[in-house]
């Protein structure tokens, strides 16, 4: 019965282990030019890693290629989610499987409404002949809305069409929230908005962080993360991580800048 039981312990400790997004000693190289070097970095469920560091470090292709990118090549390592080998999987069944990207800078659709975008985006990860319900997905969308203060007027509109840039952000946190993905990756939340709409994407985010979800929030500057306050913060410099922290790693980045971490770029990251 001992035997059995610490079995079944083990059992349980392994399966806790792999809920999480867990990047090897990834190797990314496009148009012959390697942009990621050796990269190693795990995000669980129920945890938010912020992604910092200077122009061209390498966080957009990072994240491009955790999505399914095609234009990149990833020439070494693994990228495993829950325990299964992400990089063999098409970019929609990543998703089904429970990955979700926010881009920096998310495509017009003009002639199709976000009511209907994600109403069909929620379809589509519905198991083969199940039919989603108009009066529930409807249900669900205020529900989310009404969480993110959002007026829902905002459903009739064309997806991004015309939109500020901070109403493109909070379209892509609705989608976030509707979804309701294991694992998101953020690219550049920050980018283009004003303080008003920072606080309000973050409050978004904040009102969806759950132990379910692991989030990996790529940013250059601090400000964000005043507002969404990380669980761990890594600094990324020329296509691999330097330095990982605590968020008093951001402020210290806010402080001298990234010519401290270009000095220690062929470092081995912190653990």
């Amino acid at each position: 019965m001992a035997i059995r039981k610490s079995r079944e312990s083990g059992v349980c400790f392994a399966f806790a282990l792999m809920k999480e997004l867990s990047v090897e000693k990834l190797r990314v190289t496009i148009a012959d030019q390697e942009i990621v070097r050796g990269l190693s970095l795990r995000v669980p469920r129920g945890e938010v890693h912020a992604l910092m560091g200077p122009n061209g470090s390498g966080k957009s292709t990072l994240a491009k290629v955790l999505a399914g990118h095609p234009d990149y090549q990833v020439t070494g390592g693994k990228v495993m989610m829950d325990g299964e080998n992400l990089l063999e999987l098409e970019p929609d069944e990543r998703a089904r499987r429970g990955l979700f990207m926010a881009f920096q800078y998310p495509s017009e659709i003009p002639g199709v409404t976000i009511a209907n975008f994600l109403r069909a985006a929620v379809q589509s990860r519905l198991p083969e002949g199940e039919e989603l319900e108009a009066t529930d997905y409807y249900a669900k969308l205020y529900e989310k809305m009404e969480l993110l203060g959002m007026d829902r007027s905002f459903t009739s509109r064309a997806v991004n069409e015309g939109f500020s840039g901070g109403e493109k952000k909070r379209a892509e946190i609705l989608q976030l929230a509707m979804l309701g993905p294991k694992y998101a990756i953020l690219d550049e939340t920050d980018s283009g908005l004003d303080i008003d709409a920072l606080k309000t994407v973050a409050h978004g985010v904040n009102s969806l962080r759950s132990p379910d979800l692991g989030v990996l929030l790529i940013t250059h500057y601090q400000r964000l993360l005043n507002y969404i306050v990380p669980d761990h913060v890594h600094v990324m410099v020329a296509g691999r991580i330097v330095r990982s922290g605590r968020k008093e790693l951001a402020l210290e980045l806010e402080e001298r800048g990234y010519d401290w971490a270009r000095e220690e770029a062929a470092e081995p990251a912190l653990r």
